[in-house]
């Protein structure tokens, strides 16, 4: 494993209790990073006692504005200003059609997948702009690409995340601020326990590589584009799909 240089920096990871998010964190903690986990979970606290010193778990409905600024208060108190971001925190809904798909389920995967991501960037970019300096990696998904049917919300969601990932990199080109986006096909996580067996089958078919994403793989791509040496992609998008990506 590639050592990542991360030491003296402080960096919020949404969903950071399990799967993904949690590999990020754990990656991030062993280049040298303070963590500290966004996350509703109960498992958040046993997560981020498995890092050590390293690890902070925050208690953060991302939905909603005053508990990512209350959140954003107790990171910083505790650990120091945040410098870097990894949106990961999201949820798939369920599978269904469109004219099938029931109007609370799309608005809860809005909220979490869109608004969310956008609150958490909201909250951390002034004083990334103050400091001259911010790594924000939204994780999106190779669905917000292609659009995987019987999940239009979780398709739409994701979709809106690369495109205000890129207006975002746009709007910070100006600073030493890199914000990209990952599309990972889908990593055999929690969120599977969302998702019909037959979803599932759909997506592993779509794969060239024949198997599903290792968090782990994910976490080391997303490693390098948080650190110093990410230092001219911006607005950029990149893909952990195992081949599916043709664009």
């Amino acid at each position: 494993m590639n050592k990542i240089d991360l030491d003296g920096h402080i960096a919020i990871v949404t969903g950071g209790a399990q799967g993904i998010g949690f590999a990020v964190a754990e990656r991030l903690a062993e280049s040298g990073a303070q963590v500290a986990s966004w996350d509703l979970a109960e498992s958040n606290e046993a997560a981020m006692e498995k890092l050590g010193s390293s690890g902070l778990a925050v208690s953060c409905d991302i939905t909603d504005w005053n508990s990512v600024t209350q959140a954003l208060a107790q990171t910083r108190d505790a650990l120091d200003t945040p410098n870097i971001l990894v949106n990961s925190a999201g949820i798939a809904g369920p599978n269904a059609l469109v004219e099938d798909y029931a109007l609370d389920d799309w608005q809860r995967v809005i909220q979490i997948n869109l608004t969310g991501t956008f609150h958490v960037n909201r909250a951390v970019l002034p004083e990334m702009k103050s400091a001259n300096y911010g790594r924000i990696v939204n994780i999106a998904s190779i669905a917000g690409k292609e659009g995987n049917p019987n999940a239009s919300a979780y398709s739409a969601s994701k979709a809106a995340v690369i495109a205000l990932t890129k207006s975002l990199g746009k709007e910070t080109a100006g600073h030493d601020i890199a914000v990209n986006a990952v599309t990972p096909a889908a990593a055999r996580t929690r969120i599977f326990d969302q998702m019909s067996q037959e979803h599932i089958d759909y997506m592993l078919s779509k794969i060239p590589r024949n198997r599903f994403l290792q968090v782990e793989e994910a976490a080391g791509m997303i490693a390098w584009l948080v650190s110093p040496e990410n230092s001219f992609t911006t607005g950029a998008v990149f893909d952990l799909s195992g081949g599916r990506a043709t664009y």
